[in-house]
């Protein structure tokens, strides 16, 4: 495994490589993450991980500066899951002195986590895109928990006409359902007990849907009754969109898109399902 740190060393290594998958992560690794390298790995001729926590997806209250981080850990991680090439650039390498140049996406990027954290998908679109640039990987792997930011991708793929295909991974989950997370070393004991709460929800969501529940409001009910009932008092959203459009209609059709997002003393949640 080999790790770099600047673009022009990352760049020259990676010529070595015709067919390379690529996992973005902004570290602190966990199952769900090494579970995207372990497919990348099998599906292409290599793959290539990114560590870099990303600051301007972050907004002025949110917890940047407590974010996990252990690069010494996650190199560690990553030899066991067969990394073939590391890139952990620092800010500056990224976002040199004076740049100004950011990317905004419209339409699935507005709402949820869109309205919650202006800017925040602003920042994963800008960053993603210079991402594939360096790497220039064939496919890259995301996981299914950040629903909303997966679509985003998506789109700005499609509408910069970038040569990558994006592969959507089903989300990775503990034995109690609560969705993998780097945040989730940062709950306390008591808010670790709370937090399957989310997984949950969806689940009574779903089932209501499979019982032939169309009604957004009575599914976000459900929902909602779920996360208080099981102890989660600040709820961000508790929503059901179109997962095509991620617009919420009043009634649903043949699918939807549960999504939640929540706080745990401090510690922000998020979680969806496909209905």
């Amino acid at each position: 495994m080999q790790v770099f740190s600047t673009v022009e060393d990352f760049r020259k290594a990676r010529t070595g490589f015709a067919d390379l998958g690529f996992v973005p992560t902004m570290g602190f690794l966990h199952e769900g993450h090494l579970s995207l390298v372990r497919r990348a790995k099998a599906e292409n001729g290599a793959v290539a991980v990114s560590i870099f926590v990303n600051p301007t997806q972050f907004g002025p209250t949110e917890d940047l500066s407590s974010y996990p981080r252990d690069l010494e850990r996650d190199l560690e991680l990553l030899r066991e899951a067969g990394a073939d090439l590391v890139f952990t650039p620092d800010v500056d390498v990224l976002y040199p002195q004076g740049f100004v140049t950011k990317i905004d996406v419209a339409g699935v990027a507005a709402e949820m986590e869109g309205r919650s954290r202006p800017g925040h998908f602003s920042g994963v679109a800008t960053v993603v895109t210079k991402l594939f640039n360096i790497v220039q990987p064939q496919h890259a792997y995301f996981g299914q928990k950040d629903a909303q930011q997966c679509a985003v991708v998506q789109r700005f793929v499609r509408d910069l006409d970038i040569p990558v295909r994006i592969v959507v991974c089903e989300t990775s989950r503990e034995e109690d359902g609560l969705a993998r997370s780097s945040r989730n070393v940062r709950l306390s004991a008591e808010d670790r007990l709370r937090a399957p709460a989310l997984y949950r929800a969806l689940t009574k969501a779903a089932e209501a849907f499979q019982a032939g529940e169309r009604r957004t409001s009575v599914l976000e009910q459900i929902m909602s009754e779920e996360l208080h009932a099981g102890g989660i008092d600040v709820v961000d959203y508790a929503t059901v969109v179109s997962p095509d459009t991620f617009l919420r209609p009043d009634i649903l059709s043949e699918k939807g898109l549960a999504l939640l997002a929540v706080k745990c003393s401090g510690v922000r949640l998020i979680d969806n399902m496909l209905l």
